[in-house]
């Protein structure tokens, strides 16, 4: 809505490390959608969509909520990678739940938080290469913004995002998966890519 002006991370982060219990929730509120995106992706190769993210971004928060006062950082930044490690270990759990194994597998959260930290990077990217050079220098954590972005197009534009460029499958295989023909999906690509560079303030050009 225009004249709101969106929540400062930094400001929540310093009254919440000064034990503001309603600023850390805001908080946490702002990185939903980008844990939810990050869950989605590891459920997709993983877990073959067996549980749902929005689970799994309930129990991040749950576990960010008990440790706050373990975490260190001062910035935005600092704060999103914590989240991911917590997240990183939620969906390791549920990989040993899923596959009937009850020790936990330290290398397995890591390789978790590894191929968390790569899809945060490959969403970055993507706002990089359709938003224009001075909106990327003001941006703050551009993964974060992407999804934001993501979050409000429409379902099949969403989807075709996620599947050919973040998933990094084929046209035909992202075609496969939403159960269309290539042909169908390709006018919905492009006008995806046309979508979201509007939606991050980027010049609308064709993505071919």
């Amino acid at each position: 809505m225009a004249g709101v002006e969106a929540p400062d991370p930094e400001q929540l982060l310093r009254a919440a490390r000064g034990g503001n219990g309603e600023a850390l929730g805001r908080l946490l509120e702002l990185y939903r959608t980008y844990l939810a995106l990050l869950a989605r992706l590891q459920i997709d190769h993983r877990l073959q969509g067996k549980t749902d993210a929005s689970d799994v971004i309930q129990e991040t928060f749950l576990q960010a909520h008990r440790s706050f006062g373990e975490f260190r950082g001062q910035s935005e930044g600092e704060l999103i990678e914590w989240l991911r490690k917590i997240l990183s270990t939620r969906l390791a759990n549920l990989v040993r739940h899923f596959y009937g194994t009850q020790r936990r597998d330290v290398r397995l959260e890591r390789q978790l938080g590894q191929e968390l930290d790569r899809s945060s990077k490959v969403a970055q990217a993507l706002v990089v290469s359709h938003s224009s050079p001075s909106q990327n220098a003001a941006r703050r954590e551009q993964a974060v913004l992407l999804a934001e972005a993501l979050s409000r197009l429409p379902a099949d534009y969403r989807e075709v995002i996620v599947l050919h460029h973040l998933e990094g499958l084929t046209l035909a295989d992202t075609a496969q998966r939403m159960g269309r023909s290539v042909g169908s999906i390709e006018t919905p690509w492009v006008r995806a890519l046309a979508a979201l560079r509007r939606s991050l303030g980027g010049e609308t050009h064709d993505p071919r």
